[in-house]
């Protein structure tokens, strides 16, 4: 069983979720403080009203006397309490919804901004859509609490209470007798609360699940259906609904058992008894009318509030399910590589030195072994090799995706460890492979709501790297809107407009993970040629796999098995007949293959 379902099904765990759940209302008290001043209001007057009618009933009704001002008073009373507790009543809904739409309004934010400082190993082994599931499902959620769970069993607290006190007033021995009810009312509430968990926390998972599986047939839709896939993804999110719905039929047999059914029959067991009462001590006495009347109307009223929170109990656990899933995403300790120290030092170089630097992201396997190189001020280093011989890993940590194991990367002389986020985002250019455009204008995902950057900034970038050729064609031009991921343009014009971003914030450092493989040959050239003078004063670390883009880099590292097995210029590791050199003829040897093909 899973060590946090364990967790929920102790009360202890669940009382602190609820208490922390609660710190969110604080800074609403105010707001809180006048809707349970309206509640217990409109609870005075629900419990008035039978009281009032047991009044008319035993001193008029019953005695034929029917005296025109204390009825029409009594009458009066009777409506007027009736009509403000429509109004209070009214009004103390629309306080308790609103505070809870401001109390997960804020917890939604909070986990999207805890979202944003996770690191990028998060990621790597958490589905997208079970961290969609928290920030939306989960939240909506924990939005029951507030508006269906918490005002319904204030209210309903408050309403027993004044019932009790009302019985009291009527027979304190049948008053005493009801008491004795509540004990079994907690046992059905506890039994189901202890029970309920489990379920609801396995539906939770399920729907986490369900989230992921959609997210990642929408992403790989393209995949799926040129590999026809759409078969084996359907089986599986059929799998998966399956089981979110045998979890919620184990749910609802549980609520069959224990909600409803098990209070009604209590209910009706208390009738019974109260009903005798009455009949026994009308043997020896006359009985009021109008004190049965109120008593049978008391204990119904009893029941409905009970009935409502037992009915609630399905919301509360849910909602403290949720709760635990978002605190345990809230409280989750792998963030992304922070500062170290309350230095503030500045890149001016760019100089990078690498010192013995070895890493693994599963803390078994190191993808990178004792990595050592220099690349100095205004130098270019690329970085080739087999797939998964540790190129992009250098990059990551160098852009200080993750925490680096073992050595020390140093930019300027000083650790990259010491320096803020501001910094090294601000003086490091990052040009990806895949190339990632938001939704909006060109405008927006070139200058990124940056205000340094100007609308002359924005189109000088854009012609340095060639893509204003094909920006100013477009109706819009620089306002021309971007769909999600950038779709309805091709792979190089997405490349472009990301090279033109980078560009924009005029780097100290470039770092360019084959930045040009989705570009055609043409426009290669040109950009090939923008980079030339963009590297000028710049320090450049590129990856590379076309050999051909990076002949004139000052120092090439050819990496196997997360280690640098060859380091020099592009004639040098040409001239030691290694590694590079067999990359090298096998390159040529597929461009000559495929020029013949042509011809």
């Amino acid at each position: 069983m899973d060590e946090n379902l364990i967790k929920n099904k102790t009360s202890k765990v669940q009382r602190m979720v609820l208490l922390r759940l609660l710190s969110y209302a604080v800074p609403h008290k105010l707001s809180l403080i006048v809707a349970f001043i309206l509640l217990v209001l409109a609870t005075i007057g629900e419990t008035l009203g039978p009281y009032l009618v047991k009044v008319f009933i035993d001193e008029y009704l019953v005695k034929n006397s029917f005296p025109y001002k204390p009825i029409l008073y009594l009458a009066v009373a009777y409506i007027t309490i009736q009509i403000a507790k429509v109004f209070i009543t009214y009004f103390q809904l629309y306080l308790f919804h609103k505070i809870a739409l401001k109390i997960i309004q804020q917890l939604r934010i909070d986990v999207f901004s805890k979202v944003q400082q996770l690191g990028l190993k998060f990621f790597d082994k958490t589905p997208g859509g079970s961290i969609v599931s928290r920030v939306t499902n989960d939240t909506e959620s924990i939005k029951d609490l507030f508006v269906s769970v918490l005002s319904v069993f204030v209210q309903n607290f408050f309403f027993l209470f004044g019932i009790f006190i009302a019985m009291f007033l009527l027979n304190v021995k049948l008053a005493f007798f009801c008491l004795g009810i509540i004990p079994i009312i907690f046992l059905i509430m506890s039994t189901y609360r202890k029970l309920s968990s489990i379920y609801f926390h396995d539906m939770r998972e399920k729907l986490s699940q369900l989230n992921a599986k959609i997210n990642e047939s929408l992403q790989g839709m393209a995949i799926i259906q040129v590999f026809r896939q759409e078969r084996r993804l359907r089986r599986e999110f059929e799998d998966i609904n399956e089981g979110h719905y045998q979890a919620g039929i184990k749910g609802i047999k549980l609520d069959g058992l224990l909600l409803r059914p098990a209070v009604d029959l209590v209910y009706v067991s208390s009738l019974i008894l109260v009903l005798s009462f009455f009949g026994i001590q009308s043997w020896n006495s006359p009985v009021e009318i109008g004190v049965l009347y109120a008593f049978v109307n008391y204990l119904e009223r009893f029941f409905e509030p009970v009935n409502q929170m037992m009915m609630r109990l399905s919301m509360f656990q849910q909602a403290i399910v949720s709760a635990s899933r978002v605190f345990d995403l809230l409280d989750h300790d792998e963030l992304a590589p922070k500062a170290i120290g309350d230095k503030n030092p500045k890149i001016t170089d760019g100089v990078i030195e690498f010192e013995n630097v070895s890493f693994s992201y599963d803390g078994k396997r190191d993808v990178l072994k004792d990595i050592s190189f220099t690349a100095k001020h205004g130098e270019t280093v690329a970085l080739v090799g087999h797939t998964g011989s540790g190129k992009s890993s250098i990059i990551n940590l160098l852009m200080r995706f993750y925490h680096i194991d073992r050595g020390d990367i140093k930019i300027d002389g000083v650790s990259i460890k010491e320096y803020q986020d501001q910094e090294l985002r601000r003086k490091m250019g990052l040009v990806l492979q895949d190339p990632f455009l938001f939704a909006g204008t060109i405008k927006q995902n070139i200058q990124l709501y940056n205000e340094d950057i100007t609308d002359a900034d924005i189109v000088e970038a854009a012609k340095f790297v060639q893509a204003a050729s094909f920006i100013e064609k477009l109706p819009e031009q620089y306002n021309q809107e971007v769909t999600e991921r950038g779709t309805t343009f091709s792979s190089g014009q997405r490349q472009l407009i990301a090279f033109a971003r980078t560009i924009a914030t005029n780097p100290k450092i470039l770092v360019l993970d084959e930045a040009t493989a989705s570009i055609d040959t043409e426009t290669e050239g040109s950009i090939q040629e923008a980079l030339e003078i963009m590297r000028k004063g710049r320090t450049t670390i590129a990856i590379a796999h076309r050999l051909s883009t990076i002949q004139d880099a000052d120092q090439i590292l050819v990496l196997h098995q997360g280690q640098i097995v060859e380091k020099g210029t592009h004639q040098e590791l040409l001239d030691q007949n290694g590694l590079y050199y067999k990359m090298y003829l096998l390159q040529n040897q597929a461009t000559e293959s495929i020029e013949n093909i042509v011809s």
